[in-house]
């Protein structure tokens, strides 16, 4: 291993531990989402002292995701997000094994992943469906889950919570998801981040999704994986939301938390 590894968690394991540490770094965790939430959900996690890291997103870096995503920045805009993820993550610690695999969970894939294969399953996804379809799959594989309700349109960080599905409220993602699982008779409920701040309709109209965004226009400069039955998810949202940073931020750290708090619990 890396010589900088244990200068790299030292700090950590001064919180937490060696027999935590040690835990930590055997875990295996996939994340499905890296966006504003997922990608710093993943960087926590890798600062923290987790090797083992799966991340999962079909999209590619747009100039509106500067504002709010780690892996995203004026240099790279058009690449796929989760290599562009893999190599910060392997910059901060080269001993992190990340796989990154560039597509979408959905109908189509969701066979593909052994979700029993990981100890802990990080929901991120900004499709409702496949959101649906991803919590639906971890209950019926008794996979450990922590899920992701809107961080959008929000300002206030004071106002993030964790908390199970069923006790969440004035979060109109999570109303759905509950309505949505109850339809497909998943009884169990699952702990997810949420904001209990009422968003905020947008102040300005969007240009996702219009024909106005470089995604439409400027397709030369994108990965060549996206040029293929590619998905313009902005066009799909019935609203596009404004996100803040230090909102989208905050919920990705919290889900890196419920891991952490997990894994600490179980070497209680």
């Amino acid at each position: 291993m890396n010589t900088q590894y244990k200068y790299i968690t030292h700090r950590s394991e001064m919180v937490l531990g060696k027999e935590v540490m040690n835990a930590i770094s055997k875990i295996n965790v996939i994340i499905f989402g890296i966006g504003g939430v997922g990608s710093w959900c993943a960087e926590s996690l890798v600062r923290t002292g987790v090797l083992n890291l799966t991340i999962v997103d079909s999209d590619i870096i747009c100039p509106t995701n500067i504002n709010r995503q780690a892996e995203a920045t004026s240099l790279n805009i058009g690449n796929s997000k989760v290599e562009e993820m893999k190599n910060r993550l392997v910059a901060i610690n080269r001993d992190a094994r990340i796989q990154a695999i560039h597509a979408a969970f959905d109908i189509k894939t969701s066979e593909s992943f052994d979700l029993g294969s990981y100890d802990y399953v990080i929901d991120a996804i900004d499709s409702l469906q496949n959101k649906i379809l991803l919590l639906e799959q971890c209950v019926k594989t008794n996979t450990t889950v922590y899920s992701s309700m809107g961080a959008g349109a929000r300002s206030d960080p004071s106002m993030i919570r964790t908390d199970l599905i069923r006790k969440t409220a004035n979060c109109p993602l999570a109303r759905r998801v509950r309505k949505m699982l109850r339809e497909k008779n998943v009884t169990s409920d699952i702990i997810c981040v949420y904001s209990d701040e009422i968003p905020v309709s947008p102040a300005v109209d969007t240009l996702c999704g219009t024909g106005e965004c470089v995604c439409v226009h400027d397709r030369n400069r994108f990965c060549s994986e996206n040029d293929v039955e590619s998905i313009d998810w902005c066009s799909k949202k019935k609203q596009v939301n404004g996100a803040l940073v230090h909102i989208t931020a905050i919920f990705g750290f919290m889900l890196a938390s419920l891991i952490i708090k997990n894994v600490q619990d179980k070497i209680k």
